[in-house]
């Protein structure tokens, strides 16, 4: 399942660097992430690096974009063609 970021982001932009996926951006008002290229970090480490580092706890797994692992991992693939998963 994709994350988003919630109306609580004070937009400090903690998250967008540690986004393996390039998936965050600024939005207009706060950060916003592409559910299309979040893989919740799926083959790059083991846990949501945007979640791990947000201050205010704005980024949370989205119920509109529920994915298995087998889905995350399949999408990284194809962001980043020819790589090897660190984390599978």
């Amino acid at each position: 399942m994709a994350y988003k970021i919630t109306d609580e982001c004070i937009s400090c932009g903690a998250c967008e660097p540690e986004c393996p996926n390039t998936a965050i951006s600024e939005g207009e008002t706060i950060y916003v992430i592409d559910p299309d290229k979040c893989t919740e970090c799926v083959g790059s480490y083991q846990s949501s690096r945007c979640a791990e580092v947000c201050p205010v706890d704005s980024c949370v797994a989205d119920a509109e974009h529920k994915e298995s692992r087998d889905q995350l991992l399949a999408k990284w693939k194809k962001l980043h063609p020819g790589e090897t998963p660190a984390v599978t």
